[in-house]
């Protein structure tokens, strides 16, 4: 499967780069006009630069020959309130709009945990929590993208379990390897398919927390 990585430079984006190429299937690094792809290129990986401040139809021009998008792109800690809605907000959305526009069928989006409940947002990640708000709710009603929304607890730099819980009462953490490949096995999981499912380090494997959505 052919699949673009929005945000391939992050954290869990050069995590998913190296699980999709594990798993045998052709990743492409989406990144910022500012960011070099020679790392990427010299593994063999496709680079294609991206500006998530352009329009849906610019967007669309390097997901023409796509079967999916997982969006992991952010506008990062260190920015402020507008980059946070004009990235993780309308970037993501505009995203969306250009999958759509160029024939992508599978969209991935990574969220937060207790995104859709305004009541659990903690005030520190406010913007966030309001970006991501809206941009879930973008791609579940107002697409018709065969999406799957992954809702993490608050990531940690732990080595990856392979093992994991989906648990939309409890919290805690995830680490990011263990995120990135949950991602990528939902990708190929037709149980995956339309779900928005919270994410948490747990005791139960990958395989086997998909098999029972």
């Amino acid at each position: 499967m052919r699949v673009l990585v929005v945000g391939a430079n992050g954290q869990v984006g050069r995590l998913l780069i190296a699980d999709l190429l594990a798993r045998g299937d052709d990743p492409i690094a989406g990144l910022r006009f500012s960011e070099d792809g020679e790392d990427w290129e010299d593994q063999g990986v496709t680079v294609r630069q991206m500006d998530l401040l352009t329009k849906p139809e610019q967007l669309a021009n390097v997901m023409l020959d796509v079967d999916a998008v997982i969006f992991a792109a952010g506008s990062g800690g260190r920015t402020k309130d507008d980059m946070t809605l004009l990235v993780d907000l309308d970037g993501a959305v505009k995203t969306m709009q250009a999958a759509e526009i160029a024939g992508v069928d599978r969209f991935l989006m990574i969220s937060m945990l207790f995104a859709e409940d305004r009541n659990r947002w903690a005030d520190p990640l406010k913007s966030l929590y309001v970006a991501k708000f809206y941009a879930d709710n973008w791609l579940v009603n107002q697409t018709n993208l065969n999406y799957t929304i992954v809702q993490p607890g608050a990531l940690s730099f732990h080595a990856g379990t392979g093992k994991v819980k989906s648990d939309p009462l409890a919290v805690g953490s995830i680490s990011r390897a263990d995120l990135a490949a949950f991602l990528v096995a939902a990708l190929h999981s037709p149980r995956a398919s339309r779900k928005t499912i919270p994410l948490l380090s747990g005791e139960t494997p990958i395989e086997q927390v998909l098999d029972q959505l």
